[in-house]
C-alpha cells in the first residue's frame, strides 16, 4: 500500500515539475519496549516501596490500551442505553477507573481470584466475559453472562465472584475465598476490591483482623474515586489514608 501511494505522489510531482519527498514508516521503526519513571508509592509497614522505574513492552502497552479503550466505549454505550431506558434498574458504571482494573490484572494471573463491589462491568470483561455477554446482561437478555437475571451488579466468570450490591459485603466473602486457597494448598490468591465509601464498614475491619490472624493470601484494594454515593471522602472519613487502615497489615498507595 505504501509503495502504491509513493508511486502516485511521485507521478503527480513529476507531472507538475516538482520534487516529492516520501516518508514511509514500518513496524520495524518502533521500539520494542520503553522505560517509565513513576511516582514513588507511599507505604505502610513495608521495608521498601515498589520500584520507581518500570519497563513495558510494546505488546503490553498495546494490550493495556486496547483493554481500557474497550471498557470505556462499553461503559459509555451502557450509559447511553440507561438514559434511553433500554437498560432498566441499576447501572453502576466503571468508566474513569479502567486503569485500576488493567493494572491489577497485569499483576496477577487468571487462575487467581477476584471479587468486587457493584461497579463490576470492567472486571467481568478482564476476567473473560465478552462485551456482547455484558451488554446482553445489562439489557436483561438470556444470552447475558448471568442469563439476564443478574443485571449490572451481579455478573460472574471463572474465578470472578461478582459484582455485589451490599456495600462492603464482598470483603469478608473475598477473605473466605482466600481461606479456601490456603486450605487447598494452592499458590492462588484473592484480590478483594471495595470503594472509599465501603472503607468505613465495620465488617471490613473485622476481615482485616481475621486475614492477619490466619495469614490469608488476600490483597485488599480500595478503589478510591473520592465519593461514596455523592458524599466526598473528606466529609465521610476521619482518615482518608486508606492504605493505612489495616493497621497491622502492610499497605501502599
Amino acid at each position: 500500500m505504501l509503495t502504491n501511494i509513493s508511486g502516485v505522489l511521485r507521478a503527480c510531482a513529476q507531472r507538475n515539475g516538482a520534487a516529492a519527498v516520501v516518508s514511509a514508516r514500518t513496524y520495524a521503526d518502533f521500539t520494542t519496549q520503553a522505560t517509565f519513571e513513576i511516582k514513588k508509592c507511599d507505604v505502610h509497614k513495608l521495608d521498601e516501596a515498589p520500584a520507581t522505574q518500570v519497563v513495558m513492552t510494546r505488546d503490553e502497552g498495546l494490550q493495556y490500551y486496547r483493554t481500557m479503550q474497550t471498557m470505556r466505549r462499553m461503559e459509555l454505550k451502557a450509559d447511553q442505553l440507561y438514559k434511553q431506558k433500554i437498560i432498566r434498574g441499576f447501572c453502576h458504571l466503571y468508566d474513569g477507573q479502567e486503569a485500576c482494573a488493567v493494572g491489577i490484572e497485569a499483576s496477577i494471573k487468571l487462575t487467581d481470584h477476584l471479587i468486587t463491589a457493584y461497579r463490576a462491568h470492567g472486571y467481568t470483561f478482564t476476567r473473560g466475559g465478552t462485551v456482547k455477554e455484558i451488554m446482553a446482561e445489562l439489557t436483561g437478555r438470556r444470552s447475558g453472562i448471568a442469563k439476564g437475571k443478574g443485571g449490572s451488579m451481579h455478573m460472574y466468570c471463572k474465578n470472578f465472584y461478582g459484582g455485589n450490591g451490599i456495600v462492603g459485603a464482598q470483603v469478608p466473602l473475598g477473605a473466605g475465598v482466600a481461606l479456601a486457597c490456603r486450605y487447598k494448598g494452592t499458590d492462588e490468591l484473592c484480590v478483594c476490591l471495595y470503594g472509599d465509601g465501603a472503607a468505613n464498614q465495620g465488617q471490613i475491619f473485622e476481615t482485616y483482623n481475621m486475614a492477619a490472624l490466619w495469614k490469608l493470601p488476600v490483597i485488599f484494594i480500595c478503589e478510591n474515586n473520592r465519593y461514596g454515593m455523592g458524599t466526598s471522602v473528606e466529609r465521610a472519613a476521619a482518615s482518608t489514608d486508606y492504605f493505612k487502615r489495616g493497621e497491622f497489615i502492610p499497605g501502599l498507595r
